[in-house]
Parts: structure tokens; sequence; C-alpha cells
């Protein structure tokens, strides 16, 4: 009887996961249903704007690839702006890809700009270039390169910077066309060090921050004192910093100030919001006792704007990875010329808009989720220095002048905030301090169970610790793959554009 209920309960279990295979087979292939559909309307509408001019076929074929492209951005590179925010419970995920798809959208149709350049940061020398129709098929490779490099970074669960996706591409479509020599070499090795800068300084950021809060709120006594004090400074430097930011980055393309202005208006949001927000913290505060997760509710607010203000910087500068190439390819055919920058038409400026809230919407939940949570575990607070530290750290390296990547800077951080509390960790497992301990809610669920198995047997306590501590609190596996993906961004994308340049030369020769 025993036997027959195990087997019975062996084949439910092997029947449930049969059907959840096909439900998500079923999802994803919705999905992808809807993402044909979206570029069969992008070549349906370029082909009615286009109809009548010269190599219109062509024009289409670019348009899809461009909207292939803003689809990979959206499904990549929009994780690292709400990420933390949905791992953190701030957001829930359909709260999430809502506000981050509209803010996006909004970000690249405002703020995208009226010119774009279109071989980005002057990666190869236009003037090398043989003609214009080498030009244009060498930007259709590179932008084909890049979202397929998006695409399969993506479908393995990398988060890597569509930034150097599309240099990779430019680069190796290039020097296909022209040669080595059209290598602007001084400008890539400045891209090889942002891999190292941006998440350094991105993680060194968050951790200053996550150890600020944790010493100055959560490990005194009186923790709704010190989150009076603290926590209205803090997100006065959220508010200070996210207002630089979006000078900076958000609206730098329609309004052009100097540096001096954008840290005078950093300056003025920070003492303008700072009494506002002391009372707001004060009124959430008035019924507080203490416990760790009411403190951390403070911060949900902050950062759910953060989340929103991220995207629609994110969507203001990276609508151009998408449109910048196409952009190139439609001057190109219409003026018969070379150009380093070119008008965007609107109908460009849509599909790349579109394209990345459509990424977003329909593959972007598993970026979402492995910058949120697979990492290392986030909540409120350690969400809030992530964002932070985004902010910061692309406002810290414009100043000094250093191209870092936003995606290496935002997971950077969350490693950051995970090394920190693996730290933080090993000295309370080592040096119990009182100080350090205010609760068991400071533990963690198997920190907990070590503790309740230390009162019943020691011995089976200390291998239960053990095991706990090599697991760590950061997924080593995660790290490996994601520093993988960084250092062979720009490779794969130069061997796919190279690749491609031949294979598109081949086809129109």
């Amino acid at each position: 009887m025993v036997v027959k209920k195990t087997a019975l309960d062996k084949d439910l279990k092997w029947q449930r996961r049969m059907q959840a295979g096909a439900d998500a087979t079923a999802s994803l292939g919705a999905k992808i249903g809807l993402a044909l559909v979206f570029l069969l309307a992008c070549s349906a509408f370029v082909a009615f704007h286009t109809g009548g001019l010269p190599q219109s076929g062509f024009l289409v074929a670019a348009a899809v690839i461009g909207g292939y492209m803003a689809l990979n951005i959206g499904a990549n590179d929009v994780a690292n702006n709400v990420g933390p925010a949905v791992g953190s419970k701030a957001l829930t995920m359909t709260a999430a890809v809502i506000i981050a798809a509209i803010f996006e959208a909004a970000g690249a149709i405002i703020a995208g700009g009226d010119v774009v350049n279109t071989i980005k940061d002057g990666i190869i020398d236009p003037g090398q270039m043989p003609d214009t129709q080498t030009f244009v098929w060498a930007m259709m490779a590179a932008l084909l390169a890049a979202a397929l490099w998006l695409n399969l970074a993506t479908w393995v669960g990398a988060p890597v910077s569509t930034t150097h996706s599309i240099v990779g591409g430019v680069m190796g479509a290039g020097m296909a066309a022209t040669g080595i020599a059209a290598v602007n070499w001084s400008t890539m090795s400045a891209i090889v060090a942002s891999w190292v800068i941006s998440p350094v300084l991105g993680g060194l950021i968050a951790a200053g921050f996550l150890a600020l809060i944790k010493f100055k709120i959560l490990f005194v006594e009186d923790r709704v004192a010190a989150a009076r004090k603290w926590v209205p400074l803090l997100v006065a430097v959220m508010i200070s910093a996210f207002t630089m930011y979006l000078m900076t980055k958000g609206v730098s393309k329609i309004w052009k100030v100097s540096g001096f202005v954008v840290f005078m208006i950093g300056v003025g949001a920070f003492v303008l919001s700072l009494i506002p927000v002391r009372k707001a913290v004060h009124r959430a505060s008035a019924r507080m006792t203490g416990r760790r997760k009411e403190i951390a509710s403070l911060f949900r607010i902050p950062l759910v704007v953060s989340a929103a203000l991220l995207s629609f910087a994110h969507g203001s500068n990276d609508v151009a990875n998408a449109i910048g190439p196409l952009a190139a390819i439609v001057s190109g055919i219409d003026s018969g010329q070379i150009v380093t920058s070119a008008p965007i038409p609107v109908w460009v400026l849509v599909i790349g808009a579109v394209g990345i809230a459509a990424g977003l919407i329909l593959f972007g939940p598993k970026l979402i989720k492995t910058v949120g949570s697979k990492i290392t575990k986030l909540d409120p607070i350690r969400a809030y220095t992530v964002a932070l530290s985004a902010a910061l750290t692309v406002i810290i390296a414009s100043g000094l002048g250093l191209p870092v990547s936003s995606t290496h800077i935002a997971v950077g951080a969350v490693f950051g905030v995970g090394f920190l509390r693996e730290v933080l960790s090993h000295r309370r497992r080592v040096d119990r301090a009182p100080m350090l301990v205010t609760s068991d809610e400071e533990l963690s669920e198997e920190e907990q169970h070590v503790e309740a198995l230390r009162q019943i047997d020691p011995e089976k306590a200390r291998r239960a610790e053990r095991k706990y501590v090599k697991r760590l609190l950061v997924r080593r596996r995660y790290a490996v793959n994601i520093a993988t993906a960084w250092i062979i961004t720009v490779p794969a994308g130069a061997f796919l554009g190279a690749v491609l340049f031949f294979t598109i030369r081949g086809i129109m020769i």
C-alpha cells in the first residue's frame, strides 16, 4: 500500500513538472509571438512612410533590426533600474514593469534628443570608410551584432552593458570594413578600464552607505531616534543625487548646463527637501517600536521614486544605442554621405522607445529577478543603497571624465552590499558582541536555526554553522557568470559585427 502511494505521488509530481514546463513553453511562445508582431508592425510602419524613397527595402530591414535591438535593451538593461526595488519587495513585479515601461518610453521620447551620434563613442574613424554603402552595411552589422549578443546574454540570465555591446559591434564591423587602423584604441582602452572602475566604484559606494545605516541606525539601542536623525539626511542626499543625475544624464540632450550649475542645483535640492522629508519621517515613525522592518519601511517610497527616475534617465540615454546606428543608416541613404551625427526622425525615436518598453514587459522579469534576488538577498535598506550608488557613481565618473556602465555600476553595487553583509555576518559569528545583535530579527533564517540547535545539540549546531558559512550570502556562481559575460561582451560583439558585415556585403554585392 505504501509503495503504491509513493509511486502515485511520484507520478503526480512528474505530471506537475510536465505541466509547469508546458505552461512555461506556451508562455514563452506567446511572448516571442508578440515580439514578432511588434517587429512586423515596425516593418509595415516604415514601409508606409518610406515607400517612395530609394532603397526603401533596406530601410525596412534596418528598422526591424533597430526594433529588435530595442526589444533586447528592454529585456536586459532595464533590470538594473527596478531589480533592487522588486527584490526588496518595495514593488511587485507587475508594478515595476509598468512603471519602468512608462518612464523608459517617456525618457526616450521627451529627452532622447533631436540629434544622435551615429558612431558610438568615436570607436572608428568614419573618414576611412571607402563609401557610404560600406558605412551603411557596417552600421547594420553592428546593430544586429549588439542585438544578438544582448539576446544571448538575456537567455543565459546575465545583465550586460548595452553600450559595450554596441561598441563591440561597431568595432568589429568597422575593422571588417576598413581594417584595424580605423579603431580608436585609446577610447577602447578607456572602455576596458571601465570594466573594473564601474562595478568597484558602485560596490564601494553602496557598501559604504549600507555600513553607515547599520552602524548609525540599526546597531544602536534607540533605533527610532536614530532613524529620525539620519533617514531625512539620507533621503535628502538621494533627492540631491537624483537631481544631479537627471541633469547629467536625463535631460542633458535638451538642456545642457555646466558642472558647477549641476552641483549648485543638487545642493539646492538637498536644502529644500531636508525639512519636508524630516517632517514626513517623524510622522511615519510616530508609532514605531524600532523593529528592523519598520525602519526599512521608511526607505520604500524613495526606492520606488528612484526606480522611476533611473528608468527615465536610462530611456533618454540608451535609446541612442538602439537608434544611433539606425539613424546613421537612414541619414546615409537619404543624403548619400557618411555622417557622425544625424537628426532623429520621429518614427525612428518611436521604434526605439516602444521597443524598449515592449522588451521590458515581455522578457524583462527574468533579469529583474537575477539582479533583485538571485545575487544576494535585498530589503528596502539594501536596495536603497544600490539605487543611490547608481546615481552617485555616474555623477562622480562624469565629473572625472571616466567612462562607466550603468549596468556594471548597479550590479557591482548589489555585490558590494552582499559582500558587506558577509563581512558583518562573519564578525557576528566570530565575535557575538551584544551591540551588533539587538534582536532575533537581525539574524537570517539559517542563523536562527543554528542558534536554536545550539541550545539542544552544540555539535550539530557547529556542523550546521559550517555548512551555512560555506554557502555565504553572495552566490558565487552569478558573480563568475556575470563577470565572464562582461569581459567577453566587447570581443563577442566585435566578432559578430565582423561576421555579419561580411555576410551582408556578400549578399548585397
